[in-house]
């Protein structure tokens, strides 16, 4: 399929769609902040550069746009053209390969999709904040049991 418009016109609008510092993404960076939680923006020592990492918890976040990394992509796949199918796909397969590794290595890693930060801004937030703080809890606390069966009660 042809494109529509000059390969210097192509470029131009592909050059202003940003990798980082989204809209989305400063806009998540600026509620985590005002929350007090201190963060590394584009983590570049954790596969996949995290969006959002706390290293010393191992918490990695990715803000994902819909189109780029193929949310429900099966379903609209047929629709594109070749290079696009590809392009995704490739996308597709990296972020699972770099989230694999993140949790071969310990990470708890969260996915952010943009439409649910779109639709339900404090709701995508609140469960950021939700994961950071599972992470962050004492060990002993994190440690699962059945409900309704008594805490351990350690130190006597």
């Amino acid at each position: 399929m042809a494109d529509r418009i000059s390969k210097e016109q192509r470029s131009e609008l592909m050059s202003k769609i940003r990798g980082k510092n989204t809209r989305l993404e400063v806009s998540v960076f600026r509620e985590l902040r005002r929350r007090k939680i201190h963060f590394q923006k584009h983590y570049r020592k954790a596969p996949g550069s995290p969006d959002v990492a706390l290293p010393s918890g191992k918490v990695a976040i990715f803000i994902d746009g819909d189109f780029w990394h193929g949310y429900r992509y099966p379903a609209w796949r047929r629709k594109l053209p070749e290079f696009w199918r590809l392009k995704i796909e490739r996308n597709r397969a990296r972020d699972r390969r770099n989230f694999r590794k993140l949790k071969r290595a310990g990470w708890l890693v969260l996915r952010v999709w943009e439409h649910q930060i779109l639709k339900d801004f404090n709701g995508s937030v609140l469960e950021i904040v939700k994961t950071i703080k599972r992470r962050q809890l004492p060990r002993r606390a994190r440690t699962s049991r059945k409900v309704g069966a008594p805490a351990r009660v350690s130190g006597r």
